[in-house]
């Protein structure tokens, strides 16, 4: 039995190439491990606010002497580190915009990214505290970006590893609809992308 947390970036609710490919790879693990529960943090309906000064005062405020201002503006931070904690299993949607990730996804891992809590640094450099975790990126993009001439524009795959990995999540796979945009490639890519679910 698995704990998955399921985050959610796109907007575009059924239409989504995210959201369908990230459902199936829930699907996949649920069926591998019955009995598992899945939490979903859809961030297009419950979005994390940009970071601002007093979340950022907080952040480097040491607990013992954090006030009832500061703890309140640790709580987004604070419930959305505690959902990944509780979790053994966590599946990112995660669509392709002006080949970046959307900006409801970039503020949800900027409340996630927290030093001395998620990650901290040592005379050794950095160390990710987020332990034991397994990650699946559910990519979805109307290019191609895993082979051929947009490979090097292939920013969302590579910044969201390098950042779990970071955090000390290291068993991470990424699952890819791509092409989706190419005429008639839709379905299709959809199809290749559930296919590729290997666990």
């Amino acid at each position: 039995m698995k704990k998955i947390l399921h985050i959610i970036s796109s907007p575009k609710g059924e239409n989504s190439f995210s959201i369908k490919l990230g459902n199936a790879i829930v699907a996949r693990i649920q069926a591998a491990n019955p009995g598992s529960t899945v939490v979903v943090n859809d961030l297009t309906e419950h979005p994390f606010p940009h970071l601002e000064e007093a979340t950022l005062a907080a952040f480097y405020t040491p607990a013992e002497d954090q006030s009832p201002e500061n703890k309140q503006a640790l709580k987004n931070s604070d419930a959305a580190i505690a959902a990944i904690q509780a979790a053994d299993v966590i599946v990112i949607g995660a669509p392709t915009w002006n080949f970046g990730i959307p900006s409801v996804l970039k503020a949800w891992v900027d409340h996630i990214a927290r030093a001395g809590v998620t990650f901290k640094y040592s005379e050794a450099g950095a160390e990710g505290l987020i332990k034991n975790k397994v990650a699946y990126i559910a990519m979805a993009s109307g290019a191609v970006f895993s082979s051929g001439p947009y490979q090097s524009y292939d920013f969302v795959s590579t910044y969201l590893k390098t950042l779990l990995n970071f955090l000390g999540i290291t068993d991470l796979t990424v699952f890819r609809v791509e092409g989706s945009a190419y005429p008639g490639q839709a379905e299709a890519a959809l199809q290749k992308g559930i296919e590729s679910i290997s666990l």
